[in-house]
């Protein structure tokens, strides 16, 4: 039973996981990258918000 497989098979999916994993790497990093970059947007739309009230309320727009 066992020695089935043919080793150009097992090396294809040997392989295959090894592309899945790389993928996966490169997609974490990306996303640790993005993540960085859009961490402080919430805080920059806050500063903007405020901004834009206090322009309001002078009578600057």
């Amino acid at each position: 039973m066992r020695g089935k497989i043919e080793v150009e098979t097992l090396l294809k999916v040997v392989l295959v996981l090894a592309v899945i994993w790389l993928a996966l790497e490169v997609l974490e990093v990306f996303v640790e990258t993005l993540q960085f970059i859009l961490a402080p947007l919430p805080k920059l739309i806050g500063l903007a918000l405020i901004v834009l009230i206090i322009l309001y309320l002078l009578d600057r727009i």
